[in-house]
């Protein structure tokens, strides 16, 4: 169970505070060691935000020249609050918290001699102070870097395939109480849901999976003057390394900027599927995409990467 590094560092997030200096001193005190966490504050059009990167090196893993496959698991959000317009923890925080959590049970794990064979890299940003933005049918959270930014701070060409966990509860085409996975987006493809993150999640909640539902907007990069239904599958954008997203929604619309409302149960569980998917994506066990299948649609097709760019008016 994770409980304690849920609570721990919801406490050690809902605070004005709050900054990457903070984060990485707890991940430290869990055991992460010299040259395994990294901070960099980055500026952007509103103000600043740290960045906090850390890895977890596993057994068999890539960082000890071993051949057990990466695993990039992102805590997406615009910020931890809106001060000073909402005083607290704000619903987009829950990103954020689930990435860091996870770190911390992460490098518990291996300190108690439970090391993953493959590498985990987490990273999400710190920001209390985020501002907000319009969108339909509840108000998103803003960022004061743009998804660009984010993606090449968070976005590693080491990564084998990406966990994306980000607050999706201001919508209308998920309507559940818990975690959500959606299909696998690999290179400008929506590609099947992975039956083993299938069995993951039911595992870790108890419950049938749930599937968050994806459109070819969602893929695209922000920017574009198009619809999507949040930031959840930015990083698809930056690498061709497949990404599934980790949702975690609710049976009402909650706005991304709303107080009160993360359910630290539901953040619980999210933290024990990104682990036990690291525990068997780095075994070999669990698989995002069906490599072969994907050969083919693009030898059907032909690829999909343009739709990772930046958008250029169609001639008529």
């Amino acid at each position: 169970m994770s409980w304690s590094h849920v609570i721990e560092t919801h406490d050690l997030l809902d605070t004005p505070a709050a900054d990457g200096a903070a984060v990485a001193e707890y991940l430290r005190r869990h055991g992460a060691g010299d040259g395994e966490v990294l901070v960099e504050t980055v500026a952007g059009a509103g103000g600043t935000t740290d960045f906090v990167r850390v890895t977890v090196p596993g057994t068999d893993g890539a960082a000890s020249g071993g051949p057990a496959p990466t695993l990039g698991v992102l805590g997406r959000l615009g910020g931890l609050g809106a001060r000073p317009e909402q005083i607290g923890l704000v619903s987009d925080g829950d990103g954020a918290l689930t990435a860091v959590a996870a770190a911390a049970k992460l490098l518990d794990m291996r300190r108690r001699g439970d090391t993953l064979p493959g590498d985990v890299v987490l990273a999400t940003h710190i920001d209390p102070d985020a501002p907000t933005q319009p969108h339909d049918p509840v108000p998103f959270m803003g960022s004061v870097v743009d998804q660009e930014v984010s993606n090449r701070h968070e976005v590693l060409p080491e990564m084998d395939a990406i966990l994306s966990v980000d607050t999706t509860k201001g919508n209308r085409v998920c309507n559940h109480h818990g975690i959500a996975v959606t299909p696998a987006v690999v290179d400008g493809w929506i590609v099947r849901v992975p039956e083993s993150l299938l069995d993951i999640a039911s595992r870790t909640t108890g419950r049938p999976p749930v599937v968050m539902p994806l459109t070819m907007q969602d893929i695209t990069p922000y920017g574009n003057g198009v619809y999507h239904v949040n930031s959840i599958l930015q990083p698809a954008t930056a690498t061709s390394a497949p990404v599934v997203g980790v949702a975690i929604v609710t049976e009402t619309a909650v706005a991304g900027s709303a107080t009160g409302a993360t359910d630290l149960g539901t953040v619980e569980s999210a933290v024990r599927f990104v682990i036990e998917t690291a525990k068997d994506f780095g075994r070999g066990i669990a698989h995002f995409v069906d490599a072969e299948e994907v050969r083919r649609l693009n030898e059907l097709y032909g690829g999909m990467s343009h739709l990772r760019g930046a958008a250029e008016p169609a001639a008529r």
